[in-house]
């Protein structure tokens, strides 16, 4: 009894039949009708996309006994030999196994002769890139200029281990990763064709572990089909690829969202009683959370791609938890897919990519805590200003230190704006909470959401080199330090602060900028002040950035002066010509 492989039975034997190649079908299609074929062609392409496919149906378009063209009649003895795999005009060459230059050699010499039965002489060798290089060497004159009567067809899955000289002797076609939904697709016709039932969840599942080669996903529907006795169930499917329910996926997002430590773990417990592959969980959460900030950015997009595939539960969940915060987790998860092979165990990793989430969801400060399960308190919502911050690379405030988590602390010792110490900074420069959420930030000037951070009197502000030397005070680093660093004072009364920007610094006028300015100022000032910039003129008062610069210009002359005074350099420069290299000396504290 024999039983013919569901991609061999179903393997295209015509262009029209291709699945997601149609650029290549396009360009054989034209050269065909036309008659200007090329002796040389390269098909690239990950595994199972149809390289050798496309070769063979070439070679039956060129030999087919009705006459060269697009379309083979599928029929004639050649097309029918060749669709068998014997057609002796059609040299198939595996160079995995034949990488020898006598191999070659012998291609070569038999290349001369005239075909047997067909028209055409068709050379197909797959895996190319596996010849030696001595066999390449001797492949490339008659690939350059072979007989009128041979055509070249080359199949490789690793172009970038050709020589460029074979490159440049053939015209290259890049096949493409099939979609899912091109997989899917063409798994449904095959069993429609076959009468074998299937649940749409399935096909889903087939597909996606089919990674781009339609070959794998129907090796892997053979196998579904054998394991399942011919019912594709969702569910046994699911237990044949070791896969999870979007469901328990979804619970863990939820369990996340809730910042609810026992019911994260127990969603664990009750996964890991399936014996999942842990790596494939972490890309299911990931591709989740891509599903949840879909909807939350880009809804009719969302609502276009994600047919087939509503899930009620992250529609809720989208609304429930920040966009910023679904960025952060999606990191983590990346970040922990790679690391999985260096934990533990996969379990372990698996688990600390949660915990991770877990610890650095923000609090936020102007909410009460609640109690969980734990009997810990947790946050209400997460703070959007702390995720921003911290996606966005700049760290968290440090009026929020200590609060990465609350459960760190004991809910009863203290509200959750209080666990900022006293001698803390009031905030970071260059972070404003609530500024970095997307519409939600401050107007320029407008005073922030309270924070548990001290207050003193307002402090006058009345010349340029007293703003010069509150600004060197501040600990400030990138754009919002360059802003205050090249604005000069003009005036400060009211609460309202005037500064001049120069034109060439124009791209720091900012209201990000400027409200993250207004921040650090706060508590040095004793009040927030409103900032108000005008373009630099003439009489524009000093700024840190030119007071800088005229500073390491005085230190630079020191030493150059103290340099050449030194009476040893003197004596070199007078009795033996030396000279100082320029822009050589530099000042010691430099």
């Amino acid at each position: 009894m024999s039983y013919l492989v569901l991609a061999r039975k179903w393997r295209p034997k015509r262009f029209a039949e291709l699945v997601g190649q149609e650029h290549v079908v396009r360009a054989l299609s034209n050269a065909l009708e036309t008659g200007k074929v090329h002796h040389a062609f390269l098909f690239t392409g990950t595994r199972g996309v149809g390289k050798t496919t496309i070769a063979r149906i070439f070679a039956k378009s060129l030999n087919c006994e009705r006459g060269t063209g697009a379309d083979p009649c599928g029929e004639c003895s050649a097309c029918v030999d060749i669709d068998a795999g014997r057609f002796v005009d059609l040299l198939e060459i595996d160079a995995a196994s034949h990488t020898g230059v006598d191999n070659i050699r012998e291609l070569i010499d038999n290349a001369q002769y005239m075909p047997s039965r067909g028209r055409i002489k068709v050379y197909l060798i797959d895996e190319v890139h596996m010849l030696s290089k001595p066999a390449f060497n001797a492949l490339l004159k008659t690939l350059e200029e072979p007989p009128e009567h041979v055509k070249f067809l080359l199949a490789t899955t690793d172009p970038d281990r050709l020589p460029v000289t074979v490159l440049s002797r053939c015209l290259q076609f890049n096949l493409k990763r099939l979609e899912e939904e091109q997989i899917s697709g063409q798994m449904q016709r095959i069993l429609e064709a076959e009468e074998i039932a299937v649940e749409p969840g399935a096909l889903v599942q087939l597909a996606h572990a089919a990674d781009g080669s339609l070959r794998d996903g129907l090796s892997l529907l053979d196998q579904a089909i054998a394991f399942t006795g011919g019912r594709l169930e969702t569910a046994l499917v699911a237990d044949m690829l070791g896969t999870v329910d979007r469901g328990q996926v979804g619970e863990l997002v939820a369990a996340l969202a809730a910042a609810d430590g026992p019911r994260l773990m127990a969603q664990v417990e009750v996964m890991a009683g399936f014996s999942p592959d842990f790596a494939a969980v972490l890309d299911a959460l990931a591709a989740a959370l891509h599903r949840i900030q879909l909807r939350q950015l880009v809804p009719g997009l969302a609502d276009a791609r994600l047919v087939g595939m509503a899930d009620e539960g992250e529609a809720t969940l989208a609304t429930q938890v920040s966009a910023e915060l679904v960025q952060l987790w999606y990191q983590m998860a990346l970040n922990a897919r790679r690391d999985l092979p260096v934990a533990p165990s996969a379990r372990v990793g698996f688990e600390m990519a949660l915990l991770r989430m877990l610890a650095f969801q923000p609090a936020d400060a102007a909410a009460p805590p609640r109690a969980t399960g734990g009997g810990r308190a947790m946050p209400a919502g997460p703070s959007h200003a702390a995720v921003a911050a911290t996606v966005g690379g700049e760290g968290p405030p440090r009026s929020q230190a200590g609060q990465s988590h609350p459960a760190r602390r004991d809910a009863a010792a203290a509200p959750v704006a209080a666990a900022t110490p006293a001698s803390a900074p009031a905030a970071t420069a260059g972070t404003v909470p609530g500024e970095a959420s997307r519409g939600k930030g401050p107007a320029m000037g407008q005073p922030p959401a309270p924070v548990a951070s001290a207050r003193c009197e307002p402090r006058p502000l009345g010349s340029s080199q007293e703003w010069i030397d509150l600004v060197a005070g501040l600990t400030l680093r990138g754009p919002v330090a360059m802003l205050a660093g090249h604005s000069g004072f003009v005036a400060y009364s009211g609460g309202q602060l005037t500064l001049s920007l120069p034109a060439q610094d124009e791209h720091l006028r900012s209201e990000k900028l400027v409200a993250q300015l207004a921040h650090a100022l706060e508590s040095p000032l004793g009040q927030r002040p409103v900032i108000r910039l005008e373009t630099a003129r003439a009489a524009g008062g000093a700024t840190l950035h030119e007071h800088n610069q005229r500073a390491a210009q005085a230190r630079q002359d020191d030493a150059e002066a103290g340099f050449l005074a030194d009476p040893a350099v003197a004596q070199l420069i007078r009795e033996h010509g030396a000279r100082v290299v320029p822009d050589s000396i530099r000042p010691n504290e430099d």
